[in-house]
């Protein structure tokens, strides 16, 4: 089979690559001996103990910080509890440079690490490890850790500056998501026990102030699937909308996904639902694409694909609430596809049993595998549900399209695919949005008194 040259400047490469894979599906060449598509170069891997012990994680976007923040979490007797930070200065060589756990290990139930991301305040940075521990055992409160890391390579120099508790909803925060808001706050977005988002402010977490850190809650509204307190996120994105100078909140939860103009957060206003859907009862992780007209809603459960919907009628003012899905994708309709990123036109796909899966949205309605790589190649699990096991997390590093993944067994891996050496949306008549964050980039409105 030839192989797919897929170009961001070249709109003519793409498309022939998208003939040639609409015409042989990738899916197709996989054998036990042949794990991924020609157009995808493993680069490196690290095992990294414990099966299923892996989560989800966050690579820094500057060249000159090589670092992947990993969450590690125990299932059963069974992993850490914690966070690991990996240098990829060398990709081809992964290296463990630090180990962050929670002390006494034995006494904190529950999952441990989970969610993890990176941010840059005042010339500095951080890390967020996010956490999930149970009732009968130390800290069931403790939602995250903050960790300077500012000085890395040098591990001696790393320090925990704050923890985040919640004891109005223990349970943790099983997931996170940083943003850099046009207020000029770096916030911190996390999931709870209960039937809202928090938002903190983290400048003043890392400043010493995280009594007073908690400045916001984005409510997901009541639906036949859920009331009062019975509902919850699981999952959220926000980024910058330049066609209306808005900070959106994209939310998946109890009966779907939830879409919020988060520009005012003392009065967070809901803008869009996608409820009723066929299929879906509990929204999970959820993105849009860099102009916020398409979306990629995932929902947790075995069989399920990637639903994409089409929000222009809802932008247009036509309606409010959009119910059914102009395509779906998956990569193999017996498993399950987790976490993604979307790099229009691109979205990258940590897909559990499936591994790296990478598919193309540039036909929305008929989205079309490009590439992939099986990370994971043992058998479902027997003792918990099957699908769940694999590949997990994934990022990309914008500035060279380092792709990264984490497996909840295998470990981390370093991937690159050919042609793809980078991605600013303005390649692709798109804003230059993405969940990477800029924090660099001067504010685009005055601070708001």
């Amino acid at each position: 089979m030839q192989r797919p040259r897929i170009s961001i400047p070249g709109m003519i490469a793409l498309l022939a690559s998208l003939a040639i894979s609409a015409a042989t599906p990738l899916a197709a060449q996989w054998t036990p001996l042949k794990p991924g598509s020609d157009n995808i170069e493993v680069l490196g891997h690290i095992p990294l103990g414990h099966r299923l012990s892996v989560a989800d994680m966050d690579v820094e976007q500057e060249l000159s910080r090589p670092y992947v923040y990993v969450a590690r979490m125990q299932y059963g007797p069974e992993g850490p509890k914690g966070m690991d930070i990996v240098s990829i200065e060398d990709p081809a060589r992964p290296e463990v440079i630090y180990r962050w756990r929670i002390q006494d290990q034995d006494l904190h139930l529950g999952n441990g690490g989970m969610d993890v991301k990176h941010f840059k305040i005042d010339g500095r940075y951080y890390v967020v490890q996010s956490l999930q521990f149970g009732q009968g055992g130390p800290d069931s409160d403790l939602g995250a850790v903050v960790l300077d890391v500012t000085g890395l390579p040098d591990p001696s120099t790393v320090r925990e500056v704050a923890r985040i508790h919640a004891p109005e909803r223990p349970g943790g925060f099983h997931n996170i998501f940083i943003y850099k808001h046009t207020s000029g706050r770096i916030l911190l977005l996390t999931t709870t026990r209960g039937p809202s988002a928090y938002v903190y402010d983290l400048g003043r977490v890392v400043s010493g102030d995280v009594d007073n850190a908690l400045i916001a809650e984005v409510p997901i509204p009541e639906s036949g699937d859920g009331q009062g307190r019975g509902r919850a996120y699981h999952d959220f994105y926000v980024g910058y909308h330049p066609d209306t100078d808005q900070d959106r909140f994209y939310g998946g939860g109890t009966g779907g996904y939830y879409i919020y103009n988060i520009t005012n957060l003392d009065a967070p206003e809901l803008v869009i639902t996608l409820t009723g859907i066929s299929g879906v009862q509990f929204g999970h992780t959820f993105t849009p694409s860099p102009d916020g007209r398409y979306v990629v809603a995932e929902t947790e459960y075995q069989f399920a694909p990637l639903r994409i919907f089409d929000l222009q009628p809802a932008l247009d003012g036509e309606v409010t609430n959009i119910r059914r899905p102009i395509s779906g994708w998956t990569a193999d309709f017996q498993n399950l596809t987790h976490n993604h990123e979307v790099r229009w036109p691109y979205v990258f796909v940590s897909g559990y049993l499936d591994g790296l899966q990478i598919f193309s949205l540039m036909d929305p309605e008929n989205p079309v595998t490009v590439g992939y790589y099986d990370t994971y190649l043992g058998a479902p699990n027997k003792d918990r549900t099957p699908v769940f096991n694999g590949a997990f997390g994934i990022d990309v590093r914008n500035a060279d399209g380092l792709i990264v993944v984490s497996d909840m067994s295998t470990g981390l891996w370093t991937f690159r695919m050919e042609g793809f050496q980078g991605w600013n949306g303005e390649d692709w008549g798109m804003p230059d949005v993405s969940s990477a964050q800029k924090w660099d980039v001067p504010l685009r409105r005055p601070i708001s008194q």
